[in-house]
């Protein structure tokens, strides 16, 4: 039997009677590439792309270009979750004196 517990407030889900909604966000880096001239189309890039390859070879470092999330929520969680998807709500609720 599968066990489910609310990622937000921990409730545990009891299958079938509890209803569960899943959350699957995805977080990536955004590209906007520059824009294309003439200059640009006419150059041949192979030589570059070619040293690049060859410097690269030994020292290629991968790093996570995107991360996806899951989460399983529970009704109440869920709603909440769709009237404040970022937690805005919650951010600005902090008063922090001025020590």
């Amino acid at each position: 039997m599968l066990h489910f517990t609310c990622d937000l407030c921990g409730k545990e889900l009891q299958l079938p009677d509890d209803q569960r909604y899943v959350v699957k966000i995805e977080a990536f880096a955004a590209h906007d590439p520059a824009e294309i001239t003439e200059a640009d189309l006419d150059e041949d890039h192979m030589e570059a792309v070619s040293q690049i390859l060859q410097d690269d070879d030994d020292q290629v470092e991968l790093t996570a270009a995107s991360k996806n999330f899951r989460f399983d929520l529970c009704p109440d969680c869920h709603k909440k979750f769709l009237r404040d998807p970022l937690g805005r709500e919650m951010a600005q609720k902090f008063h922090f004196s001025k020590n």
